[in-house]
C-alpha cells in the first residue's frame, strides 16, 4: 500500500491482491469462490486438489478445504481463510523484526 499526502487530501494505492482482500474483510458473507481462489493463489497458496464439489488449498504446513458453493462461499469458511491469513502474518511478523539491524 502506498500512501501519498496531497493538498486534498490522502491518496492511498493499492494492489489488486490488497483491494480483493480488504473486500473479502469487509463483507465476508460475500464472497464468490473465484474470488476467494484468486486471492489464494496471488498469495502463494497451491491448488492441491480440485474436486467436483471441494478444492484444496496449502500454504506450508496449513491446508484450507474450500467447498464449491453457488452463489457464496459459507462465511464460515472466509472467516476460518481470514485466521489462516492472520496466523501466517503472525508467523512472518517476527522474522522481518529481527532482521532490521
Amino acid at each position: 500500500m502506498l500512501r501519498t499526502d496531497t493538498e486534498y487530501g490522502t491518496i492511498i494505492k493499492m494492489s489488486k491482491k490488497e483491494k480483493a482482500l480488504a473486500k473479502i474483510r469487509q463483507n465476508p458473507k460475500h464472497v464468490r469462490f473465484e474470488e476467494l481462489e484468486s486471492v489464494l493463489l496471488r498469495l502463494g497458496f497451491k491448488k492441491r486438489q480440485d474436486g467436483t464439489s471441494h478444492s484444496i488449498f496449502t500454504f506450508g504446513k496449513h491446508i484450507l478445504n474450500i467447498p464449491k458453493r453457488k452463489p457464496f462461499v459459507k462465511r464460515v469458511y472466509v472467516e476460518l481463510f481470514l485466521q489462516v491469513l492472520d496466523e501466517i502474518k503472525e508467523l512472518d511478523e517476527p522474522e522481518k523484526k529481527s532482521k532490521k539491524p
